[in-house]
C-alpha cells in the first residue's frame, strides 16, 4: 500500500495514542481534519504537519513552492492565516550544495510571499534517504476564530474551487508529458495540464472564502480526491451529502490526462481543490469573489441531515453512494514515473 494508512488502522492504532490530554486542545487528531487547534490565551492556534516529496523532474525552485504551499494550505483551511513554519530537509549523501542552496532559497522566498516566518528546522545527510525530501514541514498561525471540516451543517451549500483532480493531472503532465503527447494529447492541453501544478494550493482560496463570511467548514481535497474530501467533511460533521456529478468542474485537460491513465477524476489526489460548506445566502458572494481573483468555483451540491445519507446524483438522476475510494490510484501512475526516471 502507498499513501496514508487505511481508516481502520488509523482508528485502531493511531487515534488512541495521542499523548497526554490537555484542556487547551480544542481540535485534536481525527479523521478528515487537516490541522489541530490549540487555545493560547484568547486566541486559537492552528498547527499542521506534512511530509513533502518532489517528482523525478521537480526543480529545487518548484520543490520549494510546493513545500510552502502544501504546508500552509492545511492551516489556511482552518480559517487562520499561516504565520510561522519549521521544516526538516533530509538529503542523500553527496547532494550538491547548489541544489540545497536553491531549494532553501525557494522555500524562504515562497514563505516571504505568504508572510510566513521560518523559525527553525533541521538539515542533514542520511544514508537511508534516496532523494531530497522534506521529512516534515510544520506550519502554524494564530487567530480569534477558526473553522474546521467538522463544522458543516444541514442546509449548507457545497462549493469547490478549480475542479477535480488538480494535483493528479498537474504532476502526471509534468512527469509523463512525453507519454501523453505520444498518445495524442495536444500540446495546448498538455501545457494547460502542466499549469495545474501551480494551482496546488488553497491558501488564497481559503482567505477569500473566510473574508466573505458564512463559512462553516473547509477542506482540501488531497489524497483520495474530491470523493474522499467530501466524505471526510461529512464524516467529521456527522451529516449527509447530496452532490451532483454534472455540476463538478472537470476541465478538458484534466479529463484527458485522467482518461489516458484510466483514473477517475473524482477519486485521485487533488491538492488545490478547496471544499467549502457555507450558508446558502453567501454562496453567490463567495463565487463572485473567487471570480474576481481569477479562481474558478462552482456549487456542486448541498449538506443534508445524516439520515438522508451521502449520495452522488448521476447524470441520469440516479443515486449512488458517496464513499471514499479504498486506494488513490494516482500513486501507481506516479510510482511508475519515478521508477522509469530513476532507472533511465
Amino acid at each position: 500500500m502507498i499513501g496514508k494508512v487505511n481508516d481502520g488502522f488509523f482508528t485502531k492504532a493511531i487515534l488512541p495514542n495521542t499523548g497526554a490530554a490537555a484542556a487547551e486542545v480544542i481540535v485534536g487528531p481525527r479523521m478528515g481534519v487537516d490541522a489541530g487547534i490549540v487555545r493560547v490565551g484568547d486566541q486559537y492556534m492552528a498547527i499542521a504537519e506534512d511530509p513533502i516529496f518532489p517528482g523525478p523532474t521537480t526543480s529545487p525552485e518548484d520543490f520549494g513552492w510546493i513545500t510552502v504551499h502544501i504546508g500552509a494550505s492545511d492551516v489556511a483551511v482552518m480559517g487562520i492565516k499561516p504565520q510561522f513554519m519549521t521544516y526538516t530537509l533530509l538529503l542523500p549523501p553527496g547532494t550538491g550544495e547548489d541544489y540545497i542552496s536553491r531549494l532553501v532559497k525557494s522555500i524562504s522566498e515562497n514563505a516571504c510571499e505568504l508572510g510566513i516566518s521560518i523559525v527553525g528546522g533541521h538539515t542533514g545527510f542520511y544514508d537511508a534517504v534516496n532523494i531530497p525530501i522534506i521529512g516534515g514541514i510544520t506550519v502554524w498561525g494564530m487567530g480569534k476564530d477558526y473553522v474546521s471540516p467538522a463544522g458543516a451543517k444541514a442546509g449548507d451549500l457545497l462549493i469547490i474551487t478549480k475542479g477535480a483532480a488538480i494535483e493528479a493531472a498537474g504532476i502526471l503532465a509534468q512527469e509523463l508529458g512525453d507519454e501523453l503527447l505520444a498518445a495524442g494529447l495536444s500540446k495546448e492541453l498538455l501545457e494547460r495540464a502542466k499549469g495545474r501544478f501551480w494551482e496546488m494550493t488553497v491558501v488564497r482560496d481559503a482567505e477569500i472564502a473566510m473574508a466573505a463570511g458564512g463559512v462553516h467548514a473547509m477542506h482540501d481535497a488531497t489524497e483520495g480526491g474530491l470523493a474522499r474530501g467530501l466524505w471526510e467533511v461529512a464524516e467529521a460533521s456527522r451529516v449527509g451529502l447530496r452532490v451532483e456529478r454534472k455540476l463538478v468542474p472537470v476541465p478538458q485537460d484534466i479529463q484527458a490526462v485522467c482518461e489516458h491513465f484510466k483514473l477517475d477524476p473524482f477519486e485521485v489526489i487533488s491538492e488545490g481543490t478547496l471544499i467549502i460548506a457555507c450558508e446558502p445566502t453567501i454562496a453567490d458572494t463567495i463565487i463572485g469573489d473567487f471570480r474576481k481573483e481569477g479562481i474558478d468555483a462552482a456549487v456542486i451540491g448541498e449538506v443534508v441531515p445524516l439520515a438522508e445519507g451521502r449520495s452522488w446524483i448521476n447524470q441520469d438522476g440516479s443515486k449512488e453512494d458517496l464513499l471514499p475510494p479504498a486506494v488513490d490510484l494516482f500513486w501507481e501512475a506516479f510510482g511508475r514515473a519515478l521508477a522509469e526516471k530513476t532507472s533511465g
